[in-house]
């Protein structure tokens, strides 16, 4: 069996017993404890026989997810792990998992222990604790019970009790604060209104699913002034940087809890910004599913309604009322003054904001990384469409790839893959170098060009809605 391979479906009883001893191995490891019992590691984690302080402890508990990833079980099963304190029994708690992850741990725990001894592992489900030995009786209290809908209904609350603006002339810039953390970003407003979707046929670089050209009424809404950068999105790649910037920055504990509930991305088995550079830069390499769910918590912790998007919302914004090539003119020679791309960027990507904006006040709306939206790529859209005056509109996903994304990059040297009525699909060997399998859900690891901008929509959807944005449902492949 190869590395990283879990265990068969006739089971191997070396290879799920070894498994398990490297799983309590690695979080013995963590604790300090080498040598001891299960036992032994138990009392540690209750607080009970350890020198280690409690906050100590605890980080050594969360990080070890880590170890767990490396495993032949955890591959499989690994997005939305979490290990945390839960008051008493240890907990490899589920509760950021999707219902579908839930079942697979489930199944692949009962697959490592039908040959070997239960051990006194626990398994969390919101709160609850049920034993290994529970998990194999088919005990009900072990069925992990993740709902996403009532998530997005607990955070739809949260954002109808904190919203103020009602009306298209309250949507006017401010700057976010992301609630205990001391980090902030900043939203222009776009204003609602029509447009002419895609490229004329005789326009420089026009592709064939540009066209032909679809009127477009869209609805105002704010976008992000700046692509997102390391500064935000590590606050949720990395939880262990927020809970130590929340010490610093006290917030309200439901606001805590709303955010703690969200799924969060595993950890990556490679630094993510490739040496580029992270302070100021705009963050990669993420699916479309954690943008996604990135824009599901920062709604949590701001208490407005982030999410991607649409592919509409990206061209009405970008163009900005114009109708030419680019936001600024007809002039591929004035690219320099306005986008990091192949021919200025030094093949890396660029601090955001160092470049001339659009007219709507968007930087590196044109280069610098390419930008996810929220639809399905379909090269027959705009025939589809075609003769049609469209409001709001939304090609939601149906299939794991493709997916749009927008604005070229900074690995683009062809200027007219920067055009203001560019597309671009996503791709299966954005993955390519990924070891896991199943592919992370989380990572495309080969995409380093790839990024994201968040907007938030002037009228809050209705919490169904709501739910539909955070999580389309198709992020496997």
């Amino acid at each position: 069996m190869g590395p990283g391979r879990g265990p068969s479906s006739r089971g191997d009883e070396g290879f799920a017993a070894r498994r398990l001893r490297l799983m309590e191995g690695g979080l013995r490891n963590n604790l300090g404890l080498k040598d001891s019992g299960m036992d032994d590691v138990q009392k540690a984690v209750n607080g009970q026989s350890n020198p280690i302080s409690g906050a100590e402890r605890s980080r050594r508990v969360v990080g070890w997810p880590a170890f767990w990833d490396r495993t032949g079980v955890g591959r499989r099963v690994v997005p939305g792990l979490k290990c945390i304190l839960r008051n008493g029994p240890l907990g490899v708690d589920l509760f950021r998992g999707s219902a579908g992850e839930s079942r697979l741990l489930i199944g692949a725990m009962k697959r490592a222990l039908m040959f070997s001894t239960p051990k006194t592992i626990f398994v969390g489900v919101v709160g609850l604790a049920a034993s290994l030995t529970q998990l194999l009786a088919g005990d009900e209290t072990a069925k992990v019970a993740v709902d996403e809908a009532a998530a997005a209904k607990a955070i739809h609350e949260h954002i109808v009790k904190s919203t103020t603006e009602k009306e298209p002339g309250d949507v006017k810039a401010y700057k976010e604060n992301i609630t205990g953390t001391g980090i902030g970003f900043e939203m222009v407003p776009i204003p609602g209104g029509e447009f002419t979707m895609g490229s004329a046929d005789g326009e420089a670089g026009h592709q064939p699913d540009e066209g032909p050209q679809v009127k477009v009424k869209i609805s105002p809404f704010w976008m992000g002034k700046f692509e997102v950068t390391w500064n935000e999105y590590e606050l949720f790649m990395r939880p262990e940087i927020e809970l130590d910037l929340r010490k610093k920055n006290p917030s309200e504990e439901y606001v805590n809890k709303l955010s703690d509930a969200i799924t969060r991305p595993t950890k990556p088995y490679v630094e993510m910004s490739f040496g580029m550079g992270k302070d100021g830069f705009p963050a990669i390499s993420m699916t479309q599913h954690a943008a996604n769910k990135y824009c599901q918590w920062l709604s949590a912790r701001t208490g407005h309604f982030y999410r991607l998007p649409t592919e509409a919302e990206w061209e009405y914004a970008c163009r900005a009322g114009t109708t030419t090539a680019y936001s600024f003119g007809d002039d591929e020679a004035q690219l320099e003054n306005f986008a990091w791309y192949g021919k200025n960027s030094d093949w890396k990507y660029q601090k955001v904001g160092k470049k001339k904006a659009n007219p709507w006040g968007l930087h590196d709306i044109h280069g610098n990384v390419v930008e996810w939206t929220l639809d399905q790529y379909d090269a027959d859209w705009f025939k589809k469409n075609a003769g049609k005056t469209l409001e709001d509109p939304w090609n939601r996903a149906t299939k794991a790839y493709p997916h749009v994304v927008r604005g070229g990059s900074w690995d683009d040297e062809d200027a007219a893959r920067l055009r203001s009525a560019a597309r671009r699909a996503s791709d299966k060997a954005w993955k390519i170098q990924d070891p896991q399998l199943p592919k992370s859900i989380w990572y495309h690891t080969d995409a380093q060009f790839l990024g994201m901008r968040v907007v938030r929509p002037l009228k809050v959807p209705a919490a169904e809605e709501m739910h539909k944005y955070w999580n389309n449902g198709v992020e496997r492949e």
